[in-house]
């Protein structure tokens, strides 16, 4: 396949306008979107092909109400490291969308699937964690192109959630996708409006 000039535009859109979502509309999203995104995540790369992202949806209000409260202890006990106008600017942000998604997902790594026979992993284990970090994003990618926003919720406590979803040992938490209809289209990433911190180029080094 030999890509035009009208494939890179496209591309450079999608991925200029990805963000991380935490407003939604309530609007449902149909079963043959979610089954769209569920197949483009599974064409994310992985090491030794081992494919080791594990993923849970979550319909039931009393999982996702617990969630959210998880998320309020992480989020209060994250915020006692910040002081002065910081902890006032951290008060005020939008740090999830758990209270408004339609589709929301547990993602997890399974610390040693047998597949891929442990190829790629010896020495460097950390590209199963990688692997699953692609997934997402390729997924992210994905729910923007079918005009959906995706946020990642971070602040959490990753074994209070292995222990209510009650998965496997060998299963890692990840994070918790939101994905739904975004209450606004903005041009400017949310913690870059809020002031919080703006984008800054990479540099690429030279050796």
């Amino acid at each position: 396949m030999n890509f035009e000039q009208t494939h890179r535009d496209a591309l450079t859109e999608v991925l200029r306008w990805r963000r991380d979502v935490r407003h939604f509309r309530p609007d449902p999203i149909a079963e043959d979107v979610i089954a769209r995104l569920r197949a483009v995540m599974d064409m994310a790369p992985s090491v030794g092909n081992a494919r080791p992202w594990r993923v849970i949806r979550v319909d039931s209000p009393a999982i996702r109400a617990e969630v959210l409260a998880n998320f309020n202890a992480a989020r209060d006990a994250a915020g006692q490291g910040y002081a002065g106008d910081q902890a006032e600017a951290y008060a005020k942000l939008k740090l999830q969308g758990i209270d408004q998604a339609p589709l929301q997902l547990a993602v997890f790594t399974h610390r040693d699937p047998a597949a891929g026979h442990g190829l790629g992993r010896a020495s460097m284990p950390v590209t199963l964690q990688q692997s699953t970090a692609m997934a997402i994003h390729t997924l992210w990618l994905a729910a923007r192109a079918e005009n959906l926003g995706l946020g990642m919720v971070s602040v959490l406590d990753p074994r209070a959630v292995e222990r209510l979803l009650d998965v496997p040992p060998d299963w890692e938490f990840v994070a918790w996708l939101c994905i739904g209809v975004p209450e606004f289209t903005d041009d400017t990433p949310l913690l870059h409006r809020a002031g919080w911190q703006g984008n800054l180029p990479t540099e690429w080094e030279l050796r």
